[in-house]
């Protein structure tokens, strides 16, 4: 039973892309997806805002992902994979994001991947549709 509950989680990786992620930090809002609405944003403050290679002219607003931390400089990452939802474009000016990348994380998604306290503000992912 575990063994298959396992493989249901990571299967969806065994196919994934890879790419870089950064932090993004308040505000959050207005999105591209969603504007000011707060119900966008999924409890768990599990969120991403996509790069132009997954925005997909406003189709991606939604989508959920499964996204690990693979390698960063210094060494950052934390084991682990987390689900985030879409909910905004990476070159909305919102916000406070880091260097270009895939993805950006919201401050609690960042924390759930990366280790805070090693000062990474990239870091290589990988990631699939779900």
């Amino acid at each position: 039973m575990r063994f298959s509950l396992l493989l249901s989680i990571l299967a969806p990786l065994a196919s994934a892309d890879v790419g870089t992620a950064g932090s993004w930090s308040v505000p959050y809002t207005p999105t591209r997806c969603n504007g000011n609405s707060q119900d966008q944003f999924p409890s768990s403050n599990l969120f991403v805002s996509v790069s132009e290679g997954l925005w997909d002219n406003g189709a991606a607003c939604g989508r959920q992902y499964l996204v690990r931390c693979i390698s960063s400089l210094p060494r950052a990452c934390k084991s682990g994979t987390i689900q985030v939802k879409v909910v905004d474009f990476s070159n909305n000016p919102v916000g406070k994001k880091s260097a270009a990348a895939t993805m950006h994380l919201s401050t609690t998604a960042w924390a759930e991947i990366v280790d805070t306290s090693k000062g990474a503000n990239k870091v290589n992912i990988e990631f699939a549709q779900v």
